[in-house]
């Protein structure tokens, strides 16, 4: 997902043989498969979130003795599948990516099958088969648990109708369409009408230019609805500043900052977990179970769980993002 969060003053044997009907990939076991090079391809480094996933994968690898080669695309395409040919050069074992487009990284994918190398998406994932697994999270639901929630708090306020603001992340992406098909559908038979908002590229400054117009043009809202929390943490903002104290505010990701806000009891009132250190350390723990002929899900999903004001306190937030970590492998 295209996550350009930027914090205000604060994924030798590719799948050769066939995919079972229950989406497993399976591979010819090894001999073991401590001391793996993992080559890592990621769509930016410009972004707190896709830091951490960074910084997840390299802790696992450290931990297990696996030697992790990671390369910053800097959200080209181009560059990407560059990238990804020069760590099919250095003979990576397996190769995880978290790619720029779900299109056009096709070449680099294409690449990786004739050399034999198992490939793994990671966070955002491409279009057509390809990749061995795709780990994540469902966006979808992500989108839809947050909608649920939303009307479940604005219910406890009296409100059963009314108009909401949706700042979109970005055109064309996978996890935007997601996390908006699945709000949409929380909302279809309810009261309330969505206005869709620009793509603020779930940056936090853009998030605050688009709300300043948004509000001009409609002063009437009551709910702003973001694809990631940053984007949210932004409109806030923009509210707090207009005095808009009874218009509320909801987004994605489990940002630590956004928890914060909620259990102030302001007017916060959800988001979904998205962990981005645990989605790093599954992807190298995905790489290890393919490499030592485990079968893995076509889809490892990372887990999510929405959160509001009645559960906040549940959850870690030390970290800049809050922690959920159910167990994925037994």
């Amino acid at each position: 997902m295209m996550h350009r969060i930027r914090i205000a003053p604060a994924v030798r044997a590719f799948l050769g043989a066939a995919v079972a009907a229950a989406g497993m990939a399976v591979l010819a076991p090894v001999a073991q498969a401590a001391g793996l090079k993992i080559g890592f391809s990621q769509v930016t480094l410009q972004s707190p979130f896709y830091v951490q996933l960074k910084e997840g994968a390299e802790a696992a690898a450290r931990a297990g003795g696996d030697e992790l080669i990671l390369l910053d695309a800097n959200g080209d395409v181009n560059k990407q599948n560059n990238d990804i040919q020069d760590l099919l050069t250095r003979k990576v074992d397996v190769l995880i990516i978290n790619p720029v487009n779900p299109d056009a990284v096709r070449p680099a994918l294409a690449a990786a099958k004739r050399n034999g190398v198992p490939v793994i998406t990671v966070d955002r994932s491409v279009n057509g088969d390809g990749p061995t697994a795709h780990l994540g999270r469902d966006n979808l639901k992500m989108g839809r648990v947050v909608g649920e929630a939303v009307l479940a708090e604005l219910k406890k306020k009296g409100l059963s109708r009314g108009k909401v603001i949706e700042i979109q992340g970005d055109a064309g992406g996978t996890v935007m369409a997601a996390r908006r098909d699945g709000f949409h559908a929380a909302l279809k038979k309810s009261g309330f009408k969505i206005v869709a908002g620009p793509y603020a590229e779930y940056t936090r400054a853009n998030a605050v230019t688009a709300m300043q117009d948004l509000l001009q043009a409609h002063p009437d809202v009551n709910l702003v609805y973001a694809h990631n929390d940053d984007m949210a943490m932004g409109a806030l903002k923009v509210l707090t500043e207009a005095g808009k104290k009874d218009v509320y505010v909801a987004g994605v990701d489990g940002l630590s900052e956004a928890l914060a806000s909620m259990s102030s009891g302001g007017q916060y009132l959800a988001t979904a977990l998205n962990d981005p250190r645990y989605l790093g350390d599954m992807a190298v723990q995905t790489a290890r179970e393919i490499r030592a002929g485990k079968k893995v899900p076509a889809f490892v999903d990372a887990g999510t769980r929405a959160v509001t004001r009645a559960n906040v306190a549940e959850f870690k937030r030390t970290g800049l993002f809050a922690e959920y970590r159910p167990a994925v492998f037994k």
